[in-house]
């Protein structure tokens, strides 16, 4: 397995695809898939059945997996911007 260029924590933004702009932070790596979920990207809904906490089911919003290559760590995307000299560093 090739070494990921971010790791559980780190604080990214999503370069490309749906999500594209998108901050937050690393929440897990799943290294042999080659994804990381990014807390608030990629929000899915999972259709949960009855159980003793929900007597009715329930729709239980939660975040999806992202490629590695769409992330990039915030830091460097802000040096990159600020050397381009784009308005949109923050976003």
């Amino acid at each position: 397995m090739a070494k990921c260029h971010v790791k559980k924590g780190d604080e990214v933004v999503v370069i490309a695809g749906t999500e594209r702009g998108k901050r937050g932070k690393i929440i897990t790596v799943l290294s042999g898939h080659q994804r990381v979920i990014v807390e608030g990207v990629k929000m899915i809904k999972k259709h949960t059945r009855k159980n003793q906490q929900n007597p009715n089911g329930a729709i239980i919003e939660r975040e999806g997996s992202v490629h590695i290559s769409n992330v990039m760590r915030a830091d460097q995307f802000d040096a990159r911007a600020k050397k381009r000299g784009t308005a949109d560093a923050s976003a």
